[in-house]
């Protein structure tokens, strides 16, 4: 077992020197030189720190080759590294500092003005300087002696309920069982392209990242701009040679809702991989008819668990109102369903998803309130201590024995006497045929249920008849707002309060 991410790197630079690691718009690395790069801006952290290790690194970088280098050399020089938006707002860049309190931050000239504006004391880096510099083998040496795996590898921020942004803490150990459970499951070489979708603030980059330096693979950095048209994102999927992509379902729905798979399809893909929220089975569907003989895997996972603990590959025809399985646990992951009394599940009972393994985190950086309630003993072992991470996720298994997704348990409500769960009537909604996207939501001022639907021009009439033959009258929404559009936050998921935002002002 590997002790550093960094060991990864080594072997490849070793096996594949001259081969493309990674790639964006502007230039591109080999092994050789994303090592090379890493250990001279690694020298100088150690320089400018004087030697500490297991420091905050920050990283305010635009997505591209260089914050790989970062990544990897705030890895070599004993530290940990944190990704930060550079469209953040300032508002919310202070908060994390504040919280993240980082010894150095690394930037480039560009966006130097803008970190010394919000940390005006940190120690600042500028990336470009130091990428030719020296290397101490022997310092660094020194200090991979003394990191091992349970170390921090990396803090990602995640919002929290309270405005304050919650920074988990996930380790080289997590990591490392997570990209060697991808490499046995999915079978990636060095022929595997990828093209990745996640910003590197969003965990579902970590299997680009690692899953590149561990098998030799190559990943092509997607510039955002390229998402704005579906046909011209499909053509550079084959121009690029992608093979194999890990995307948010909602960049997937977006190019099969705009018809283009019937006269653009990237024929080059061979596995389409997604996680991040629920996938349609409507508009899955549509691209499995485009390519079938591409593999398809629904993965599952928050941030806390190291991105992924749960996985269907999909081997059978679903019509378009039936449900996605969330599938079986990962390799060395354990899934406990629990429900009020936590007990385990029996039967059709809902309960909470909760989950124990090395996938776990540590918790959330500089808060031990937050990490205890979310952190917990396993109620199923009074022996000794054994720590499991509760989702807030609510689920069920289907008669094959594989975990379904029914919601949050903050969007589960109380209506009408009655409890639902708002996922059921999106699942709904999202198999009504004109429908593209959708959310529901729940009005407790007014007690109702709102429900947004795209696009602007769907019948609302013939929806609602539609939702009457497959839900209960309490689980009827009481106001529906068609929309050209749903907004979307910064990882390309669903924004449900700027959608709450939209329906409050629609429906006065």
């Amino acid at each position: 077992m590997l002790s550093n991410v960094t060991e990864y790197l080594k072997r490849s630079a070793i096996a594949y020197p001259d081969k493309i690691a990674f790639r964006d718009e502007q230039q591109s690395l080999t092994f050789s030189q994303l090592e090379r790069q890493s250990k001279a801006l690694a020298c100088k952290i150690a320089s400018a720190l004087s030697g500490k290790t297991k420091q905050p690194i920050g990283v305010y970088l635009p997505k591209g080759v260089a914050c790989i280098v970062a990544f990897f050399a705030s890895a070599y020089s004993g530290n940990f590294y944190t990704p930060i938006d550079t469209a953040m707002p300032k508002a919310r860049l202070s908060k994390i500092f504040e919280a993240l309190r980082p010894a150095a931050i690394i930037t480039d000239a560009a966006h130097n003005e803008a970190v010394m504006e919000v940390s005006p004391n940190s120690t600042v880096i500028d990336v470009e300087t130091w990428l030719d510099g020296k290397i101490d083998n022997e310092l660094l040496n020194r200090i991979q002696r003394t990191v091992i795996d349970t170390d921090p590898l990396y803090v990602m921020f995640t919002s929290g309920s309270t405005g304050m942004p919650k920074g988990v803490v996930v380790s080289h150990r997590s990591v490392i069982d997570y990209t060697e459970w991808l490499a046995e499951t999915f079978s990636f070489t060095e022929q595997t392209v990828f093209g990745n979708q996640a910003p590197f603030y969003f965990d579902n980059s970590i299997l680009d990242i690692y899953s590149t330096v561990r098998n030799g693979c190559e990943t092509v950095i997607i510039s955002e701009e390229r998402f704005l048209s579906p046909k011209r994102l499909c053509l550079y999927l084959d121009e690029a040679g992608i093979n194999t992509i890990f995307w948010v379902p909602s960049a997937l729905v977006l190019i099969a809702n705009s018809g283009v798979l019937e006269t653009a399809c990237p024929t080059g893909l061979e596995q389409i991989l997604f996680c991040g929220e629920v996938m349609p089975t409507k508009q899955l569907n549509i691209w499995r008819r485009a390519i079938p003989k591409a593999l398809y895997a629904n993965l599952y996972g928050p941030t806390e668990i190291t991105d992924v603990c749960t996985y269907y590959i999909v081997d059978r025809e679903f019509g378009n109102d039936e449900c996605l399985p969330m599938g079986l646990p990962c390799r060395n992951t354990e899934i406990l369903v629990l429900n009020e009394d936590n007990r385990l599940i029996s039967g059709n009972e809902i309960g909470e998803l909760c989950v124990r393994g090395t996938c776990l985190a540590h918790g959330y950086y500089g808060n031990a309130e937050k990490t205890s309630a979310a952190f917990t003993q396993n109620p199923l072992n009074d022996k000794y201590p054994e720590k499991i991470y509760r989702t807030g996720d609510l689920v069920r298994y289907n008669e094959r024995g594989e975990l379904i997704f029914v919601g949050r348990k903050d969007f589960q409500i109380k209506h009408m006497g009655h409890r639902i769960e708002l996922g059921e009537l999106e699942s709904a909604a999202a198999a009504f045929h004109a429908t593209e996207r959708c959310c529901a939501l729940y009005d407790g001022n007014d007690s109702r249920i709102l429900l947004a639907v795209v696009p602007e021009k769907t019948d609302k009439a013939e929806l609602y008849q539609y939702l009457k033959t497959k839900l209960p009258r309490y689980m009827l929404p009481g106001l529906i707002v068609t929309l050209p559009s749903l907004p979307l936050n910064s990882n390309g998921k669903i924004d449900r309060k700027k959608t709450a935002e939209l329906l409050c002002d629609k429906g006065k």
